[in-house]
């Protein structure tokens, strides 16, 4: 009677202007090599993070991947272009005001 738990991306997908990264991870327990049940966790990683400053100004950081799996890397690595990063600045700011 082997009981393992293993984790696995299982699902990422790319939305909107910013090209943010959703990423779905699947936990499974399984007995003997049947699964006995199977959970979802989701995280979303955005290219920059914006905060709103006192004097109303906005500070604009990259997000920091290096936590991220090899995958979510290459993904982020290819669709986050200046272009992408700008659209999402600008859509950032314009949520804030």
């Amino acid at each position: 009677m082997a009981i393992t738990k293993t984790t696995e991306e299982d699902k990422i997908e790319i939305v909107g202007t910013g090209k943010d990264i959703q990423v779905r991870t699947a936990t499974v327990i399984k007995e003997d090599g049947v699964e006995l049940t199977r959970s979802f966790s989701r995280h979303v990683v955005s290219c920059v993070n914006t905060v709103k400053n006192e004097d109303d100004s906005f500070t604009h950081t990259d997000t920091d991947i290096s936590s991220e799996s090899t995958e979510v890397k290459a993904i982020a690595n290819a669709v986050w272009t200046d272009a992408v990063k700008a659209a999402k600045k600008t859509a950032n700011e314009a949520s804030m005001v």
